[in-house]
């Protein structure tokens, strides 16, 4: 798959080295923006009062699968539902919102750990097969918990993982019964 990171922070940059070892093709953008136009899917990850100014830099974004990385701290600006929905309004395509619960300071031990950590995800349905492709090629087990109409409070919610001691992360695990 080719993948276009917008952001090349510890979430973005992390994710794409991640991406890469597992064999897709990852072009990462900074600041100056870029063209996804050939992208298969494009993660935004960059500041989420930063969502508009990072996407109106790049081009081909319309009818790119995307996913949503960002949070809201410190706190939320604009006026969409959720960033999720600023990120659709550039896209006007399928959205996922994942890998914001997830901490990027722990990419480089998600391969060490005994069981795949869990990675929470809200998506639209057109967004389903390549955001749960992707959460796996990046060593995680996905767990949808809603359509991408709870991106808001699945974005609120962020504060419970952030608040866990140890400061700098933690890995979480979701299974049914018998999985773990």
């Amino acid at each position: 798959m080719k993948i276009v990171t917008i952001g090349r922070g510890m979430v973005g940059g992390g994710l794409a080295g991640l991406w890469r070892a597992a064999g897709h093709e990852v072009e990462e953008l900074g600041r100056d923006g870029g063209d996804a136009s050939d992208a298969d899917a494009v993660l935004v990850a960059v500041p989420g009062d930063k969502i508009s100014d990072a996407l109106s830099k790049v081009a081909g974004l319309e009818g790119k699968i995307a996913i949503d990385a960002t949070n809201i701290m410190p706190a939320r600006h604009g006026s969409f539902a959720s960033y999720a929905e600023e990120v659709k309004s550039f896209t006007h395509a399928p959205v996922a919102k994942s890998f914001n619960m997830n901490f990027g300071a722990l990419y480089g031990e998600v391969h060490k750990q005994r069981v795949r950590p869990s990675n929470w995800y809200v998506a639209d349905d057109g967004a389903l097969d390549v955001t749960e492709q992707l959460i796996r090629d990046a060593g995680y087990d996905p767990v949808r918990v809603g359509d991408l109409s709870q991106a808001r409070d699945f974005e609120n919610a962020v504060w419970l993982l952030m608040g866990i001691q140890p400061v700098g992360g933690v890995f979480y695990r979701f299974a049914v019964p018998g999985e773990l």
